[in-house]
């Protein structure tokens, strides 16, 4: 077997990669940063390791790199980034490039590839959305809107799937906040200690295997999950924007 793993440099996309080299699956890691690529390629010997260089927010680019790497069988959807800031402040330009990578990369990779999967009624594809796919984000409000797109759509794709009996799966991978680079773009501090992103991947890489929709890894996040659902929507809002405004003031 083979995985592409966006967003494969760093963070849960490395941690991913790692899991399934774990598990003798072959790699196809994908980010911007060329040297860090042709690092991991030769630190893990596992097994056979590309690296493609791309960029995720320009179309053309996914399009050339779904047409060089066909031969995939786990797709695995991870580039992304947040925003810190009230949306009034917050810089238009920097949004409309998380919706183009956020959204429209997971959007166009994961239908170019389903259909390539339903053909051969085989294949994997794992996108990594957040806990902040279930709510709506004050002080974060548009990464919390891309990971609700996300978590939607392949809520959708999966009952598509399961309609057709089809032995293609799809999971969306819904983790609270992890040890990753993701403060640093963003803007923010975690106001609590996040998970390693070890952790992540394999309860993530478990969960895919097992056709699961949604993988929420540690029973901490499970709880807070379940409250989501629960709680009073206004309840719910003044909780999220005390909460990441203790991460803009940290």
């Amino acid at each position: 077997m083979k995985a592409l793993i966006t967003g494969g440099s760093s963070g849960i996309g490395l941690a991913i990669a790692k899991e399934l080299a774990n598990k003798g699956i072959d790699l196809v890691l994908v980010a911007r940063d060329e040297k860090k690529l042709k690092e991991i390629s030769e630190d893990i010997k596992s097994v056979n390791v590309d690296y493609y260089v791309c960029d995720v927010s320009d179309i053309k680019s996914l399009e050339k790199l779904y047409n060089d790497n066909k031969d995939i069988d786990i797709l695995v959807n991870n580039a992304g980034f947040g925003l810190f800031g009230l949306f009034n402040e917050t810089d238009l330009d920097k949004e409309l490039n998380m919706i183009d990578v956020n959204i429209k990369a997971v959007h166009i990779l994961t239908k170019l590839y389903l259909k390539d999967f339903i053909k051969k009624d085989k294949g994997y594809i794992l996108n990594v959305a957040s806990s902040a796919g279930f709510l709506a984000g004050p002080n974060l409000s548009t990464y919390y809107a891309t990971k609700n797109y996300v978590c939607r759509l392949d809520e959708a794709i999966y009952q598509e799937l399961k309609e057709m009996k089809s032995n293609v799966h799809i999971s969306s991978l819904c983790p609270g906040p992890v040890e990753t680079n993701f403060n640093k773009v963003a803007g923010g501090t975690f106001a609590t200690k996040g998970v390693d992103a070890t952790t992540v991947a394999k309860e993530a890489v478990k969960g895919m295997f097992k056709g699961k929709m949604i993988i929420v890894p540690t029973f901490i996040m499970k709880l807070g999950v379940f409250f989501s659902r629960i709680a009073p929507r206004k309840f719910l809002l003044k909780y999220i924007y005390n909460y990441q405004s203790k991460k803009m003031s940290k």
